[in-house]
């Protein structure tokens, strides 16, 4: 139980072995520390996992975690967390999305859920307020992901399910919350392999709100802030993610032919404005939600959930498509099949540039596209070739070569910002925890052009600044709120007015607030207020009673980010994994602009401000955060002062 509002006090265990039912001790101190959310996730997974641990081991946990502020009412904030050990990567990965089910896990009287054991035989788990049951789910296994929730019984609430890929282990196969997808990691690959086909929750509790008067006055403010912000208020809602094509063509920045290029000569018909003169029926979003981002278009006569920036990217310009009506029907169509949108374009870019260079047959070539259909089919299916694009761009280098242009980061593929032209992004990229995430990168792509104006072909201070947006943007998740909010946390001001000598200030120094962000890197605790730009921590204390200052929301932040790294050395991240692949780093973008991501230089910023060294935290670091590695790990983690 708790004494802080905002959250419902118990969390689930539930052992697939055996079916017994369990809560696991989670302390308001332990919600104190982590906040929620993906940083409670990883809190878990460090104090279960062992050296040598694998994603499809038996003991490997599934950790379903949600947010103080989801449920609350507070704007964007149904987000919830699943994290595991990535079939793909082999490290922690932390998959996040705006469904139903966390709301309804929430509402069951649950913070998260943690899932161990294997099914002999396919399972449908049904959580409720009172007990949780098992279902036989043999007649739904090899069900898309649409027939599996059609075919689920009426009144079970929200749902988790897989589709095929799931079930067939793809080694990026998503989880499904309505339309929305768990993709990057795989962690519908665990799902498959614990032979759970779906999970649906559904309650009738409500988080307690302790200063209600100060919570709502907050969250009504915080919603108009939303609603008028040039970003959240107008871009977002009109254009989607999909609006950053034509910005990302006249950066460099749009990855074109496997990340050849930065530009494609047929991006506008593309481009978030294409999509929505000629194919948008309507805006749609997530529950609380005030931004209303998603694109809704027709597939097949059916109002369906349209393609956002990465898959229009990656399906595009990345293989030299420009059939937008085709990117629309993959969306869809890799969605039924339970995969990664991101990984699965990825991987299809891959075997077209082997194909071109001799390197194997795959069938697939750069601006072909009647075989993408049926290769989708394949790969979640495992069938002909499709088996072999299963396993994702890394393994794949591994049997044919080519790992100079494999495009990933620790087995995981790319998203759609090329980072030749955007090098803050491109050490984000190398570092992140999950792999080759835009999001776990801290995003510095933003800064870097798509929102601020900072040069994105200098590394003068990307190593701190990558830092800053890194533990915002985990503390922001942590809490259950949408990422997009964290745009509102630059004033309006500086994007109405692009031009501004004031707008054009705030570009120009901030890489040289570098000793600046390594000082705040330390003086977090120190924090002791709110600052309405970043108004979580202060929703979360008005709705919990819990104490969270600004400082203590940016520590959780920083704790998340240290603790997963400790988990992925923990699970055999060798010292200098944080790369890029060499065609990002050796060479320059065709047709020729000179530039390489200069990734040594940066990293060597960004370890020493982080407290680790060659890409490991120190024990005093760890300490400093409160951080307790399993007992016998410890000699995983250099001593002294980085």
């Amino acid at each position: 139980m708790t004494e802080y509002g905002a959250y419902m006090g118990k969390v689930l265990m539930i052992d697939l072995r055996t079916h017994a039912v369990s809560e696991y001790p989670w302390t308001d101190e332990d919600r104190h520390r982590t906040v929620g959310g993906k940083v409670m996730a990883g809190d878990i997974l460090l104090r279960h996992i062992r050296p040598g641990m694998t994603a499809y081991d038996e003991d490997n946990w599934i950790v379903i975690t949600t947010g103080p502020l989801t449920g609350t009412g507070a704007p964007s904030t149904s987000r919830f967390n699943i994290s595991t050990i990535s079939p793909l990567t082999g490290l922690i990965t932390s998959s996040n999305s705006g469904g139903d089910f966390g709301l309804m896990l929430k509402r069951c009287g649950y913070d998260g859920c943690i899932i161990t054991g294997k099914s002999e035989t396919p399972v449908h788990i049904e959580i409720s307020e009172d007990e949780v049951l098992f279902h036989d789910a043999s007649e739904l296994w090899g069900l898309e992901v649409t027939p599996t929730q059609e075919a689920l019984p009426k009144g079970h609430g929200a749902n988790l399910v897989i589709g095929p890929a799931g079930e067939n282990k793809v080694l990026y196969a998503a989880v499904m919350s309505g339309e929305r997808a768990h993709g990057r990691g795989g962690v519908g690959a665990v799902f498959g392999d614990k032979k759970i086909k779906a999970i649906t929750a559904k309650g009738f509790k409500h988080p307690t709100i302790v200063d209600e008067e100060g919570f709502r006055k907050l969250t009504r403010k915080w919603s108009k802030t939303l609603r008028n912000h040039a970003l959240t208020g107008r871009q977002v809602p009109q254009l989607g993610t999909a609006g950053l094509v034509t910005p990302m063509q006249a950066r460099n920045i749009l990855a074109t032919k496997n990340f050849n290029r930065g530009q494609f000569d047929g991006f506008d018909k593309v481009s978030g404005e294409t999509l929505a003169e000629t194919r948008l029926l309507r805006n749609s979003g997530c529950t609380t939600c005030v931004i209303q981002c998603t694109r809704r278009c027709e597939v097949d006569g059916k109002d369906v959930k349209g393609p956002e920036l990465e898959i229009l990217g990656l399906m595009g310009p990345n293989l030299l498509n420009d059939d937008l009506d085709a990117i629309i029907r993959w969306n869809y169509l890799i969605d039924e099949m339970g995969m990664d949108t991101i990984s699965t374009a990825g991987t299809i870019a891959f075997a077209m540039e082997l194909n071109e260079k001799g390197m194997w047959d795959s069938g697939l070539e750069f601006g072909k596209i009647d075989n993408i259909d049926q290769m989708i089919h394949d790969i979640a299916h495992r069938e002909g070739k499709g088996d072999i694009l299963a396993d994702g761009s890394k393994r794949m280098a591994d049997k044919f070569g080519g790992e100079e242009f494999a495009i990933n980061v620790k087995g995981m593929e790319l998203s759609a910002y090329e980072p030749r032209a955007t090098f803050g992004q491109g050490l984000g990229y190398a570092v992140s925890n999950r792999g080759g995430c835009h999001l776990n990168a801290g995003y510095l792509v933003f800064a870097e052009g798509l929102g601020l104006d900072v040069n994105g072909l200098r590394p003068l201070g990307k190593g701190q600044l990558a830092i800053m947006f890194q533990n915002l943007m985990e503390a922001i998740s942590a809490a259950g709120s949408c990422l997009f909010t964290s745009y509102a946390v630059f004033p309006s001001f500086v994007f109405d007015r692009p031009n501004h000598p004031i707008t054009k200030v705030v570009n120009w120094i901030m890489p040289y607030l570098a000793p600046v962000l390594f000082a705040l890197n330390y003086i977090y605790p120190l924090l002791q207020m709110q600052l309405f730009l970043i108004p979580h921590s202060s929703a979360i204390h008005k709705a919990s009673g819990m104490k969270c200052t600004l400082g203590d929301f940016l520590v959780a932040g920083d704790r998340g980010w240290n603790t997963e790294r400790a988990a992925n050395i923990i699970l055999g991240q060798k010292p200098g994994a944080d790369t890029l692949p060499k065609r990002l780093t050796t060479e320059p973008q065709e047709p020729g602009t000179g530039k390489v991501v200069p990734l040594k230089a940066m990293l060597r910023a960004f370890n020493a401000n982080r407290g680790w060294i060659n890409g490991v935290p120190t024990r005093l670091k760890l300490k400093t955060l409160g951080i307790k590695v399993p007992k016998g790990t410890e000699k995983l983690f250099p001593g002294g002062i980085f």
